[in-house]
């Protein structure tokens, strides 16, 4: 098969596992030890360096076991010793190649984040972060040839990284506060949505002193029986959102499957994911970095924008994938700007401090040192983003381009667009836009913006739309409409139906 069809940006994922009409396996045994031999090759060339360790973790789908066996296996017949440390997340994986006494030459996670139960893949890590879009390539072009290490075969032994993990967590939160429990009298309810992030309400919120009743889903489950371990999914948000209104709790936390994502719920029953969640961070971080940017995915809010101005930081929006807003951010830093905050609206969060690792329990770890301030100090975790202005209303409409080549076809939609809204009354092209056409509109034409671009991988335009008034949304998607109509290859169906 082509091997290179299993990449997804920076990550490779697949269909592991029969159960979905339609999608056929393709990370098959053959494909997982191509795979894992293309590691070996590449991280060979890449540390030249033979004498390799590498760990590899797993969240909780129901193929992990297997192909940590698969890989694992196939990692030491090319004599690169792995440790399997069975059960763990993606930024612990990260952590077992910079942490002494582990200090591994590279670590793989099978994981393919909040996608269904079928799906699985793998995130690769060395001690410089994790691979770029061209390593993935590298390793998918090294799977598909016959070359071999020609090292003698190694061993798969049994490990275990997430008690140091939650350690390192526990006392982050200690020495912040100075306290050895400072969560003492404070509820906190944690919904892992069956994923990988159950760990974080017995290992790191109890040994702080925090009462976990009424926490929900810690269990590992790979058929997600309750909702998708998705922060950015409605019916996860209203899971944990009545976890803490019913428990009286002082916060909710919610991982995606993996625990590269986090949102979270404020006493209030006040959701805190999307623009909030970069908000209360931005002024966590703002407070101990004056001046600092933040650097955000394409579709944040111009509220958000006013906020971390107010703030006295600077907004550098840039655009999606979770990669992308990393990589500038560490751009930024190279070229004398300190940024000290990369984050996307889905709950990727990678702070300077932390290796710019996307890491949700690190993120919610300084919610959670925010918490026991604010406590002591009187205050609430509410008032950090008291004067977050939030658009009135919001909507994002999908729509599929009905072409093999996509990709022309939308870049010449946007080409056109940007020519098109220049021209037009009341509609102003946003400034130092990376991503799309982003499009400001004035009190007269939806008092709003529109963001149209290109999906990171798959052929559809996401269409992001926001407005400060009510009625604002769909006065926009009328102006907006007549313009993409025209394009007989792009299903404006959703946009049509919403105008009637």
């Amino acid at each position: 098969m082509d091997y290179l069809s299993l990449q997804n940006g920076s990550d490779i994922r697949g269909v592991a596992m029969e159960g979905v009409a339609g999608q056929n396996v393709n990370l098959t045994e053959q494909a997982c030890r191509d795979i894992a031999r293309g590691f070996a090759l590449w991280l060979i060339s890449r540390l030249k360096k033979d004498a390799l360790r590498v760990a590899i973790g797993r969240d909780s789908r129901l193929t992990g076991p297997m192909l940590a066996v698969w890989i694992g296996e196939a990692l030491a017949a090319e004599g690169v010793a792995v440790t399997d440390m069975g059960m763990a997340s993606t930024p612990a994986m990260f952590m077992t190649t910079v942490t002494e006494g582990f200090l591994f030459d590279a670590s793989v996670m099978i994981t393919a984040s909040h996608l269904p139960f079928n799906r699985n893949g793998f995130k690769f890590f060395t001690g410089n972060g994790g691979l770029e879009k061209q390593d993935i390539k590298a390793i998918l072009t090294l799977a598909a040839s016959d070359a071999h290490t020609g090292l003698p075969a190694a061993f798969v032994t049994s490990g275990s990284f997430m008690p140091k993990y939650a350690e390192i967590l526990i006392r982050k939160v200690q020495e912040a506060t100075g306290l050895a429990r400072p969560l003492e009298g404070l509820r906190i309810v944690v919904d892992a949505g069956n994923g990988a992030g159950g760990f974080y309400a017995a290992e790191v919120l109890e040994p702080l002193g925090a009462d976990t009743t009424g926490s929900r889903f810690l269990d590992p489950d790979g058929t997600f029986p309750n909702h998708i371990p998705n922060p950015e999914n409605e019916e996860a948000m209203a899971a944990i959102t009545e976890a803490v209104v019913q428990n009286k709790a002082d916060l909710g936390i919610i991982f995606d499957t993996d625990v590269d994502r986090a949102g979270a719920v404020l006493s209030d029953g006040s959701e805190l994911n999307r623009n909030r969640i970069i908000a209360m961070m931005a002024a966590i971080l703002l407070k101990e970095h004056p001046g600092t940017t933040i650097v955000t995915d394409s579709i944040t809010s111009t509220g958000l924008a006013a906020f971390i101005a107010a703030h006295g930081g600077v907004h550098h929006r840039f655009k999606r994938g979770y990669r992308n807003v990393i990589n500038e951010s560490i751009r930024l830093n190279a070229e004398g700007h300190d940024s000290q905050l990369a984050m996307e609206t889905s709950g990727h969060g990678a702070m300077k401090e932390n290796y710019f690792l996307d890491d949700g329990a690190y993120l919610v770890t300084r919610l959670l040192i925010e918490l026991s301030n604010a406590r002591r100090e009187g205050t609430t975790l509410q008032s950090l983003i008291a004067d977050l202005k939030e658009p009135v209303e919001s909507r994002e409409f999908r729509m599929n381009l009905l072409l093999p080549d996509f990709q022309a076809y939308g870049s010449d939609i946007l080409e056109q667009l940007h020519v098109y809204a220049a021209a037009q009354t009341g509609w102003t092209l946003a400034p130092d836009n990376y991503e799309g056409v982003r499009v400001n509109l004035d009190a007269d034409h939806g008092n709003g913006w529109f963001l149209l671009r290109m999906s990171l991988h798959d052929p559809l335009m996401p269409l992001n739309i926001e407005s400060d008034c009510a009625g604002g949304v769909k006065t926009i998607a009328r102006e907006l409409f007549p313009f993409l109509a025209q394009f007989d290859k792009l299903d404006t169906t959703a946009l049509a139906e919403y105008n009637r």
